[in-house]
């Protein structure tokens, strides 16, 4: 499987891949329960075909209908996407990509407590938190 292959979808395999993450498992009928747009039967299976193909979903029979999994853990993909954002917009700079992260984001206080925290920690060589 290639470096970073979430980059390399489109936005209608990245809203399928989102709903066979947060259902763990799923048939065309469940995902076109959650899709926008309603996009036919056999346009969602046509999808899921290629995204099998591109090595992102493996399936089992169940019966008459096909059963989706992802074939990686969602964390993983979501380095490699990271990553991929990581180099193509915030040119490898750490600085950059928390700075924007933080900037848009609103954040409590403990949760601006853990992230001094974890640098505290990495100042220390300690990056196991």
């Amino acid at each position: 499987m290639e470096d970073n292959p979430i980059a390399k979808l489109s936005r209608r395999e990245r809203q399928l891949m989102d709903i066979v993450y947060q259902r763990g498992r799923v048939s065309v009928a469940d995902v076109l329960e959650e899709l926008p747009d309603e996009p036919s039967y056999s346009t969602v299976r046509a999808l899921l075909r290629i995204l099998e193909e591109k090595e992102h979903l493996t399936h089992e029979k169940d019966g008459k209908r096909y059963i989706y999994r992802p074939t990686q853990p969602r964390q993983q993909a979501g380095r490699s996407a990271l990553k991929q954002i990581f180099h193509t917009f915030f040119d490898k700079s750490i600085e950059k990509t928390v700075m924007t992260l933080i900037s848009d984001a609103d954040l409590s206080d403990e949760e601006l407590d853990r992230l001094s925290q974890l640098i505290e920690n990495a100042k220390k060589g300690d990056t196991s938190s």
